[in-house]
């Protein structure tokens, strides 16, 4: 059987102007900030005033696998299938970065008939949020720079430059660059690189911001280099703080376009799991908290990166509180879990499914007994999977006190997904008390021991002397109450992606640790993480055209 491409199914979508869609959020029109007919900002303090009461059901996932999972996909097909039940509901997603489109992932927008639109804009350049803040990035590196040059009377220790430039593309000769080379008037010669824009501070402290006023804070306190005696330099000491915010005073501001079925989505903030904390912004969930009734968001890669970094950093700092949980999966991606190799998962195969199981249990006793919330499996269905194979997830998960909905909005849209709908309709009715893993008193160390130990499941965290030494200096700096951000591969409990399922009796190795101040937590990257990826044999890239009537094709 031939389906249509994701992009293809896009384009047959008759899509609604952005204003008839915002109207069923009571937004007024002049509050509308246009790009174009299907996009467009919302200023925030338009609707400051309503209560946010609405309720946050959070999308997260399995550990990852080449065969996929589908969380974006099963988050707007969610929020369609609410909208199908009369729910006044609103998806919040994160905005795609370029990395990954022209990468190996592709598109981040849905898939099948579960998408949000208009998708190649959302992919590509959108609102043209990621250029902001790779431009406000930038700015404080290049300012950072030529206060050396022009003398230096911060005393900045040109091997001590914690800031680095970005660039919204994976682009792995760009992770160690030797700059200012040349003649005296071209810098101070010293060793530097490029992050990609989503690992950027910048990105994580617009993601976590209560406001303008509070980022224009937030980026004063960005720590930007040590001197020779450990003493933090920081934006607000450049006096830079209010140029970058005036870069960013559009960015701030969340993104409204539709689903397929013109439901409402905010995409807002894109910031990776695996090396940030992987959350679309606080501005745009609180937003829509104040429009809807239900609020379906997502959090990246899986639930031990970005559900923990939810609830531990964003909900920490926010106040926010989901009111349940949906774990999605698929029985392809559990069999892989169990050993079985890509090209091998269309038949039955019941033992490797019991063998990974223990991954997608793992996920649901962290959500439902570490944090304390209510949440439902939700198995995308292909159409290789067995009875049997359903059957087996089903009686797992049962004995975990959860129960199994079947997903299949890629092909259904929203009706797809009533079964789900409903199931979170009633979870989000029972009370619950989210709990965190670690207290913000806990000593950073104890903390990240306690991730570790809790949602990784490993024995502990084994720290290499300059992990240490970080240690002592953050210390030092009095910032050992702020949450940990854990730097970690997506495709393993473990910082080794090799081990997959649910392995035991690891340790996690923490080579280093960074302040992030205006971001409100301390990264430790662990394993061989890094945060300029690079791009595969076959980029995504070679896929993707546009036609002389400036028509997008190749994106999936």
């Amino acid at each position: 059987m031939e389906y249509l491409t994701d992009i293809e199914i896009a384009h047959a979508n008759e899509m609604k102007k952005i204003w008839l869609v915002s109207d069923r959020l009571e937004i007024q029109r002049d509050d509308l900030e246009l790009y174009g007919n299907y996009k467009t900002k919302i200023d925030p303090q338009a609707v400051a005033g309503r209560p946010a009461d609405g309720k946050v059901i959070l999308v997260t996932a399995i550990t990852p696998t080449p065969a996929g999972e589908g969380k974006t996909t099963t988050s707007v097909g969610l929020a369609d299938a609410l909208a199908r039940l009369d729910k006044s509901v609103a998806a919040c997603l994160r905005e795609p970065s370029l990395g990954p489109v022209f990468g190996v992932k592709g598109g981040a927008a849905g898939g099948g008939y579960a998408q949000v639109v208009p998708m190649e804009d959302i992919n590509l350049h959108f609102t043209g949020d990621f250029h902001a803040i790779g431009a406000a990035n930038n700015l404080m590196c290049a300012v950072l720079d030529n206060h050396i040059y022009q003398g230096n009377a911060l005393r900045v220790d040109v091997r001590r430059v914690a800031c680095r430039r970005v660039v919204d593309m994976n682009d792995r000769q760009l992770r160690s660059i030797v700059c200012g080379m040349g003649g005296r008037s071209d810098g101070v010669p010293r060793e530097d690189g490029f992050d990609i824009t989503v690992a950027s501070e910048v990105m994580a402290a617009l993601c976590l911001a209560e406001d303008l006023s509070d980022l224009k804070l937030r980026l004063g306190r960005i720590i930007v280099a040590y001197t020779r005696e450990d003493e933090p330099v920081t934006v607000s000491q450049l006096g830079i703080e209010g140029a970058m915010a005036a870069l960013l005073k559009d960015a701030v501001k969340p993104n409204l376009v539709q689903t397929l079925e013109h439901t409402p989505a905010f995409i807002h903030g894109g910031p990776f799991a695996n090396i940030a904390h992987g959350c679309n912004s606080v501005i745009a969930t609180r937003t829509a908290m104040r429009l809807v009734d239900y609020v379906v968001t997502e959090a990246g890669f899986g639930a031990d990166l970005g559900a923990e970094k939810f609830l531990d950093i964003k909900c920490r700092q926010s106040g926010i509180r989901p009111s349940a949980v949906v774990i999605v999966a698929t029985v392809r991606a559990l069999k892989m879990h169990g050993g079985v190799p890509k090209k091998e998962l269309e038949p039955e195969n019941l033992p490797a499914l019991r063998a990974g199981m223990g991954n997608l249990l793992r996920h649901v006793e962290n959500i439902t007994q570490v944090f304390g919330l209510p949440a439902v499996v939700a198995i995308n269905r292909f159409p290789t999977d067995s009875e049997a194979e359903l059957e087996l997830v089903r009686e797992a998960c049962a004995a975990q006190g959860v129960n199994v909905c079947l997903s299949e909005v890629w092909a259904k849209g929203g009706e797809g997904g009533l079964e789900l709908a409903r199931e979170v309709l009633r979870l989000c009715e029972q009370p619950s008390e989210l709990r965190f893993v670690y207290e913000d008193e806990t000593p950073v160390r104890d903390k990240i021991d306690a991730v570790v130990k809790k949602i990784y499941r490993g024995r502990g965290a084994f720290f290499t002397p300059a992990a240490l030494k970080d240690l002592k200096l953050i210390d030092k700096m009095g910032c050992g109450h702020l949450p940990v951000c854990m730097a970690k591969t997506q495709y393993s409990f473990s910082d080794d992606q090799k081990k997959l399922g649910a392995p035991e009796d690891f340790d996690v190795t923490v080579r280093a640790l960074k302040v992030c101040a205006g971001a409100g937590f301390v990264v430790a990257y662990t394993g061989e993480i890094m945060t300029m990826p690079g791009l595969p044999p076959v980029p995504s890239a070679e896929k993707i055209d546009v036609t002389p009537e400036g028509e997008i094709d190749g994106i999936f």
